[in-house]
């Protein structure tokens, strides 16, 4: 039987022919705190397409300007973007929207990759499945995939949040069928132990793989049927209430800039550098596409605290511009108390004259 494919099967027996059956499609909820990697391990599964696998990837960014795109290969899978928004409240009617329209094409998927912000709590996601009734026919919840950036979730892991309002990261992990304990060439083995005990104290039942760039074993986190609802609900009893709220911190927010035009890049680095510097304990995010002066290569940034790179197309690190495509530079800042008027004067001083 071809997964994903209707299929007739006859009752020999009774004598009576068998209706079509359409086998539901699995689903992976992607999940993972702000810089964890979970592009990255979108990209890894691109890539390595031996799994044979038509997937479609369902993109939630929390911001008012989108740059995942251009952080995702190209590929012929089809990608779904919801932005401005949080899956788990803002923009879930976005999300039964896709899955309408994926179910009703002609061509069926194998399997859909759903990857929510850094700041989404996975539970409503996951609720979705067991309470659309659309959903719940078509759809199969195959299992809740977490990855952590062991160098900086204890800053977030101890963070003490306003009344009513969910820690985040512990969530991503307090419903995670399968943890990707990512960035491990950044940590000593003792950091490691230490926050392998404090995950295990959160999620004693999930398997915890150990990696480096999110590069694992795609048969270990596709396909796996790890999800198991009795589980969830004996551990939270109110798992399908669709009455409970999820409130996010109020003083998380985001920056967007976008600008056509060309930058300095030497002016650009040091201010990047400087900003994440003495501002990247509450700056948890950043990243961008740029358009450099004097240069066909599309450059990107990507920062997490005050961890930042930069790199090209020319560098083997995505595409060049396309010819008549417009060289928009877009940019994302998340975090908290974040200063819109001195970001945006601090990047305009790095435009090329």
């Amino acid at each position: 039987m071809e997964f994903g494919k209707c299929v007739s099967e006859t009752c020999q027996d009774e004598g009576i022919a068998g209706s079509h059956v359409k086998k539901r499609t699995s689903c992976t909820i992607l999940t993972g705190f702000l810089g964890a990697g979970k592009t990255t391990l979108l990209n890894h599964i691109l890539k390595n397409n031996e799994h044979g696998l038509r997937i479609a990837i369902i993109e939630n960014e929390f911001g008012e300007v989108g740059v995942d795109d251009a952080f995702i290969i190209e590929t012929e899978e089809e990608i779904f973007e919801m932005n401005n928004g949080c899956v788990c409240c803002t923009v879930r009617g976005d999300l039964l929207r896709i899955l309408d329209k994926l179910q009703k094409q002609e061509k069926p998927f194998d399997h859909i990759l759903i990857e929510t912000t850094g700041l989404a709590d996975p539970a409503p996601v996951a609720q979705t499945f067991f309470m659309d009734e659309d959903v719940k026919k078509h759809y199969e919840l195959d299992a809740i995939i977490t990855v952590i950036d062991a160098k900086h979730i204890h800053l977030h892991l101890n963070e003490i949040k306003p009344e009513g309002v969910e820690n985040e990261s512990v969530e991503q992990i307090a419903f995670a069928d399968k943890i990707l304990l990512n960035k491990l060439d950044l940590v000593t083995e003792d950091e490691k132990k230490t926050l392998i005990n404090k995950l295990r104290k959160i999620n004693e039942f999930a398997e915890i793989i150990e990696t480096k760039y999110s590069e694992v074993d795609i048969k270990s986190v596709l396909g796996i049927k790890a999800f198991d609802l009795s589980k969830i609900l004996q551990k939270e009893e109110d798992f399908l209430d669709t009455g409970v709220q999820h409130e996010h911190d109020e003083s998380v927010t985001s920056i967007g800039i976008e600008f056509e035009g060309s930058l300095d890049l030497s002016k650009l680095n040091s201010w990047l550098t400087a900003l994440l510097r003495d501002n990247g304990v509450n700056i948890f995010r950043s990243k961008g596409v740029l358009n450099i002066a004097g240069t066909d290569a599309r450059y990107i940034f990507q920062g997490v605290h005050m961890l930042m790179s930069i790199s090209s197309s020319a560098d083997g690190v995505g595409r060049p511009w396309k010819e008549g495509e417009k060289r928009t530079n877009r940019l994302i800042f998340i975090g908290r108390d974040l200063d819109r008027a001195t970001i945006n004067s601090k990047f305009a001083a790095c435009i090329s004259k």
